[in-house]
């Protein structure tokens, strides 16, 4: 049966290509609504978009519970072996905007939103376990240093190097980035992580912190610096393609769900701080805990509608997991809903994506946008004397004793200033050879393109970091980019 086209209001109307004018070649009449109407829409079609983690790749799918870790957390989701819910997510790169290649050297974000029960709980983290700062109030300027320069509005390498020479501690982020890691093949391919610690709080009031890992049941597959440049040009969306034409032809990826446990008690005595993003707790003291699986199988009907508007935001935690001191989580936990409100409007929450399947109980009204369906006429007010709405103290959060009671400006790497362990232990241990090779190559062809009064200021400075977490490699990078050290400089870097 055919349908009549109707305008946003339902009413039918049949002139659709030509507007009405005064004469077969006079002037277009104003009173042509139907012209005006799809004119004004079609100019605001598009909102804002992200600052980071603009150009991305969304699915629906389904997680399940594969293993009992009901001893570490309360939260209903995990209270049996076999509950799931559906879930959404969301990969991206970083630094590109909308229109930019998906396979650029980038980090890869790695949203994932699981519709509970108790609420919906959004895990916003990377494909990598750490990331290059520490503390949320470098975060706008980092990002500054990977977009456009103020005035060529190119991309610079010059900004990136002089920001991570400047700032030891993004050295082991560096390393991954630099990395075939840096280019994964598509998001099928990559591993997750929530990057930042976490607690978990069980049924006995009792915490512990914990780090979420999702491991890609495709296996790691990743481009060389080769093959995405030249795929970046051939195909800019071809991770997007790539994870719609495998759901749609019943390849679903898939992703194992694990959990790494510290007590207080090992986190008071942790060599590093455990709550630092920019370190990893080593597998060997705090193995991996299998929880469950994640599975992709629906590429939205609509991307606007389900990818481009979707909101993730680390405060969405539900009851048995929560939050920690790390600085990085803390300052997004204020952010990441910022912006979603400037981005997508006050009421982002009551569309389908982001919309929580179970109970909404609060009195939040208005605003644009609003959709007054789950509350209607019901009182906007608390106390009141008319609805049911009764806060549950099962739900009261964990008290908390805080180790100080000063306030002040801490330094964020006063006594936690060993930037250079780990990338060193990511180079010599977790690399093999090949990976090793490719990673000094990448790291000469990107610092090439240092330019400007400060190249060798800015070089040398960054070849410390090098030769700090591992000569070898210090040398072959210096090697590549034709800059000699001698004793001096080994002595000036010990």
């Amino acid at each position: 049966m055919s349908k009549k086209l109707t305008n946003s209001s339902g009413i039918p109307y049949f002139e659709h290509q030509d507007s009405q004018t005064v004469g077969a070649r006079g002037p277009v009449l104003l009173q042509d609504f139907i012209l005006q109407e799809n004119l004004a829409h079609f100019v605001r079609e598009r909102i804002p978009e992200r600052v980071v983690h603009a150009k991305g790749s969304g699915a629906y799918g389904k997680f399940t519970v594969t293993h009992d870790i009901s001893e570490y957390t309360r939260a209903k989701l995990f209270s049996k072996v076999g509950n799931s819910c559906k879930m959404f997510a969301r990969f991206s790169t970083v630094g590109g905007e909308k229109g930019s290649a998906d396979t650029a050297r980038d980090p890869r974000g790695f949203a994932l939103k699981f519709y509970t029960e108790d609420g919906n709980w959004d895990l916003v983290g990377n494909n990598t376990p750490v990331f290059f700062i520490k503390d949320a109030k470098k975060f706008p300027d980092f990002i500054h240093t990977q977009k456009r320069h103020p005035k060529t509005n190119l991309k610079s390498h010059t900004m990136m190097w002089d920001f991570w020479s400047l700032n030891p501690e993004s050295l082991h982020q560096v390393l991954i980035l630099m990395s075939d890691r840096g280019t994964p093949y598509g998001y099928r391919h990559m591993h997750g992580f929530g990057s930042h610690t976490f607690s978990m709080i069980n049924a006995k009031n009792e915490r512990i912190w914990v780090k979420f890992h999702f491991k890609t049941k495709q296996g790691i597959k990743n481009f060389t610096d080769t093959e995405a440049t030249k795929i970046s040009g051939e195909n800019p969306d071809f991770a997007q393609e790539d994870l719609c034409t495998a759901i749609e032809n019943g390849d679903f990826p898939k992703w194992t769900m694990y959990i790494q446990v510290m007590t207080e008690e090992q986190a008071r005595e942790f060599k590093w701080n455990p709550f630092d993003v920019t370190k990893v707790w080593f597998q060997s003291e705090f193995p991996l805990i299998e929880v469950g699986e994640m599975e992709l199988n629906e590429v939205p009907r609509n991307y606007f509608a389900h990818v481009e508007q979707s909101t993730f935001s680390p405060s969405n935690l539900i009851d048995g997991i929560s939050f920690s001191p790390d600085k990085m989580l803390q300052g997004r936990l204020f952010s990441y809903p910022d912006a979603h409100r400037y981005r997508v409007g006050i009421n982002a929450h009551q569309l389908e994506v982001n919309r929580c399947p179970f109970e909404v109980n609060n009195y939040q009204r208005d605003g644009y946008m609003a959709d007054s369906k789950n509350y209607e006429d019901k009182p906007n007010y608390f106390p009141n004397s008319f609805d049911e709405i009764r806060p549950d103290s099962a739900y009261k959060k964990l008290e908390e004793d805080l180790d100080s009671n000063v306030v002040a400006h801490f330094d964020r790497n006063e006594d936690d200033n060993d930037h250079y362990t780990q990338p060193g232990l990511l180079y010599s241990k977790a690399m093999t050879a090949e990976d090793r090779t490719n990673l000094v190559n990448n790291i000469i062809g990107h610092m090439r393109k240092i330019d400007g009064p400060q190249k060798d200021l800015i070089i040398n400075r960054q070849l410390c970091h090098f030769f700090r977490a591992n000569v070898e490699m210090g040398m072959r990078i210096a090697s590549g980019l034709s800059v000699k050290i001698d004793d001096n400089v080994m002595q000036h870097i010990k």
